[in-house]
């Protein structure tokens, strides 16, 4: 009698296994988007810029203080090893005793950019304390205090030990 009352009277809906695992791929997707939302408000995009004019403008300076090093014929050359870069600037090739800045940026995340001030001795070398930096490709810029010139360069301190920016001619 069981066997004949089981067939007029199927199992409720939520008993079957099939619109269970039909529920599963929307499922999934509502979670793949929950978790891509929290991602892209913990990590907002740092490449944003709010005012393109003044970031035109920007770049065009920039070219000014990159023909500026280029007409002081500046090179930077610099070792880095042991927590340490240790280099000197040149111009002409002599030493610049000049201090200036070498700016690290990250490529994806802003908080772990650099920033070293270096003054250089009176023959002209830099020992800076550099902590072992993430391998990556480091975009570098060297510039003087004042903003007149600039030389810039991408970077790998795990295929180069050795970190040479020579202005273009």
């Amino acid at each position: 009698m069981q066997t004949v009352f089981q067939q007029q009277h199927p199992a409720p809906w939520y008993r079957q296994r099939w619109p269970w695992f039909i529920m599963l791929g929307p499922a999934a997707a509502m979670a793949a988007t929950a978790v891509t939302v929290v991602l892209a408000l913990r990590q907002p995009d740092a490449m944003v810029v709010d005012d393109y004019y003044r970031q035109g403008k920007a770049i065009n300076q920039d070219l000014r203080r990159d023909r500026m090093a280029s007409a002081l014929r500046l090179r930077l050359s610099a070792h880095y090893g042991a927590g340490r870069l240790k280099g000197r600037l040149e111009s002409f090739g002599r030493p610049l005793l000049a201090p200036f800045r070498i700016r690290l940026a990250h490529p994806t995340q802003p908080r772990k950019d650099r920033v070293l001030n270096a003054r250089p001795d009176a023959r002209g070398d830099v020992d800076l304390p550099l902590p072992t930096l993430e391998m990556t490709h480091w975009q570098v810029v060297v510039e003087d205090e004042g903003g007149q010139w600039r030389l810039a360069r991408g970077w790998r301190p795990a295929q180069q030990e050795v970190l040479a920016i020579a202005a273009d001619r």
